[in-house]
């Protein structure tokens, strides 16, 4: 999770042997009268109308920013719609690209850094950062339960114990934010190649019902699904911030 430090090791393999820790995470209208009121309803019925219906070709609720960061290539978007900017509550939408036009695939409750969001992420700052950046490998816990990114397994990502028993599984699946992270590699890599202070290691991961260190969380089923899914070959993105940073 985001402000995760991971002691260096060349492979899960060699730490498996060893028996070292892998992980140590310092952190996933009118007015009351009469006459004002008249029409009323009609004049909102006149606003609705006149509203533009919203282009297909974009992804919802995202401005042109962040919009033109979306690769040309990319057919899928992981879209997290933080419910504010000091808030940890976000909803989680996979969008999937059918010819010119984005199509909502499915949705989920999910939480983001517990203080919120930030364009000036940094270690241990508890927010997550906006932005948009690709999705390009996973791993967890648990087996590999079909996905198409390459998928690291292994008992190193287990959260410490020493936690709450509420996080313990947060880990089981995760799929790497590429976000200060060298692509192609484990999520478990600790490399940061912006340097250590702009945080790293920030994942989508399984749920434990509050706001992350600086992750992005759903549910197992909406893990499951987004693992079983995101297909390479459609180069996925994820684009994430609250509302207003997103529309901007």
């Amino acid at each position: 999770m985001g402000g995760m430090r991971i002691p260096g090791t060349t492979s899960l393999r060699a730490a498996a042997a060893t028996g070292a820790a892998l992980i140590l995470l310092t952190a996933c209208g009118g007015g009351a009268g009469g006459d004002g009121d008249k029409g009323g309803g009609q004049g909102r019925q006149a606003l609705r109308s006149a509203s533009p219906a919203p282009d297909p070709t974009r992804v919802p609720g995202v401005g042109d920013a962040l919009q033109g960061r979306i690769p040309d290539d990319s057919r899928q978007v992981v879209a997290v719609y933080g419910k504010g900017v000091n808030s940890a509550d976000a909803t989680v939408v996979l969008y999937t690209k059918r010819g010119e036009n984005w199509e909502r695939t499915r949705s989920w409750a999910g939480h983001n850094g517990k203080r919120g969001w930030t364009t000036d992420h940094r270690e241990g700052d508890k927010r997550s950062p906006v932005g948009v950046y690709t999705l390009s490998d996973a791993g967890g816990v648990l087996p590999d339960p079909g996905a198409r990114l390459p998928y690291t397994e292994g008992a190193a990502f287990a959260a410490p114990h020493y936690w709450p028993k509420t996080h313990w599984h947060d880990f089981d699946y995760v799929i790497a934010i590429d976000y200060n992270r060298v692509k192609g590699t484990s999520p478990l890599d600790p490399t940061r190649p912006e340097g250590q202070s702009k945080g790293g290691s920030i994942w989508l991961h399984m749920d434990h019902g509050s706001g992350t260190s600086a992750c992005v969380s759903l549910s197992k089923s909406g893990m499951e699904y987004l693992l079983k899914n995101l297909d390479p070959k459609l180069h996925p993105v994820v684009v994430m911030g609250d509302k207003a940073h997103l529309a901007g």
